[in-house]
């Protein structure tokens, strides 16, 4: 192949293997969000690039330094898109969404213009959730509670932490941002020149700063959460009374403020330290102000997104993905005889119906069991299951594990569903 045919930078392929294990991800975020009654929403990748001016902010960094823009042929600027809040926002109010309570999901690629490191690329894909016309704080711990219901699910409870914060109204925060305005400029010498630049345009985005001189100046600042307005604090309070009743432990983080311009009241993460520094998995809060902005009208709206390539290099990091997403083939069937080849195949598919999940192949041909076996090795599979003669006769199987030192065995045809569930789910 010429060295000038390459993927783009920070653009991956998804080869086979690595396939399954998206696909298992992405079936277990499909049916927790189904259970809560949750439906899917697809928007296209591409938008009018005044659309995330507007909503995400003019001078967040996603918008001054990393959207893929570009004019089409008609000289409008469209650009990937770099999140999908936005996006499902505007289809809303396009098709009519916010005239009633709307719990909608998504899932699929966004575009920003990175350097190219573990767990940040510049395309990389989000699930997420946005909710419209609930104003209280139950839906704020509704989807809280449905990313905690995810961690249990995949095993990641005891390596994530729960952040919350609370950014008030917008009549609130605006008194907040004047404050510390005023705090930043009486300690401008200590400030590099991008905070600088920030102080007048974007304040708030210096509450998460990673420098080390900055973090150091802002221990003196009042908490955000001293400025909240009395609504507010009471949506809050609220909402951690429900956490707590539910069980979510949490961390209060008032320097919490998201990247993005059009939060208010509620903001969380999700952090771990479990892919070396700490990074969100997952993030979200309430943005009641940008509905009314991009609308005209006023409707509660409230959602997360969680980035997937940082999911699975979680689940990796801790060996949590399971047996069936790592093989071409979970089972592979070697029969001896027409008699077992005719049983095998009301047996596969009566597999396949219990065990949906299980990848299996029966092998075709009269080679002689030790070629078969050969062939069952080189497709991966974990284990061979063998039917002969005797077998027919028996009712039974013979297990032969391929992939760990285990003896066979022998096992009824009739029970065959169970064990392999314990193989496989561990269960």
């Amino acid at each position: 192949m010429s060295n000038n045919i390459q993927s783009i930078r920070g653009m991956n392929d998804l080869l086979p293997e690595q396939s399954l294990i998206w696909q298992y991800v992405e079936m277990q975020l499909r049916l927790l969000v189904s259970s809560y009654g949750y439906l899917e929403i697809r928007t296209p990748i591409i938008e009018k690039t005044a659309l995330f001016n507007r909503s995400i902010g003019k001078y967040t960094d996603i918008v001054e330094k990393e959207m893929y823009t570009f004019k089409d042929r008609n000289d409008v600027s469209i650009s990937l898109r770099p999140e999908n809040t936005a996006a499902v926002l505007r289809a809303a109010i396009v098709h009519g969404l916010l005239h009633k309570t709307q719990r909608l999901w998504y899932m699929g690629p966004m575009f920003r213009y990175e350097r190219p490191q573990k767990g940040r690329y510049r395309q990389f894909h989000q699930f997420g959730i946005e909710t419209f016309n609930m104003e209280g704080p139950d839906i704020d711990a509704e989807l809280i509670i449905i990313s905690y219901r995810l961690w249990k699910i995949l095993g990641l409870s005891d390596y994530v932490t729960l952040e919350l914060n609370s950014l008030g109204s917008k009549e609130s925060l605006k008194a907040y941002s004047y404050d510390l305005v005023s705090y930043l400029k009486s300690n401008k010498n200590h400030l590099d020149d991008e905070s600088i630049r920030r102080i007048n345009i974007n304040p708030l985005r210096l509450l998460d700063s990673k420098n080390p001189d900055i973090v150091k100046i802002l221990k003196g600042i009042p908490s955000l959460l001293d400025y909240i307005d009395k609504k507010s604090a009471a949506h809050f309070d609220l909402l951690k009374t429900l956490l707590n009743d539910y069980g979510i432990k949490y961390r209060i983080n008032p320097y919490l403020v998201r990247g993005l311009d059009y939060y208010s009241r509620t903001v969380f993460e999700w952090t771990t330290m479990g892919i070396g520094s700490k990074i969100a998995i997952c993030a979200g809060g309430r943005y009641d102000n940008l509905v009314e902005e991009m609308s005209g009208k006023t409707a509660p709206a409230a959602g997360f997104a969680i980035g997937i390539e940082r999911l699975i290099l979680l689940l990796k990091s801790f060996n949590l993905i399971p047996i069936y997403t790592s093989k071409n083939i979970d089972i592979y069937i070697t029969t001896l005889g027409d008699r077992a080849k005719r049983n095998s195949i009301n047996l596969a598919d009566k597999l396949r119906d219990s065990l949906p999940y299980i990848r299996l192949q029966i092998h075709w041909g009269k080679e002689n069991l030790k070629k078969q076996l050969k062939k069952a090795d080189i497709s991966k599979a974990y284990l061979a299951i063998i039917i002969g003669k005797e077998e027919c006769e028996t009712a039974t199987v013979i297990i032969k594990y391929l992939r760990e030192e285990r003896e066979q065995q022998t096992i009824s045809q009739s029970s065959l569903v169970d064990h392999l569930q314990r193989i496989f789910l561990k269960v």
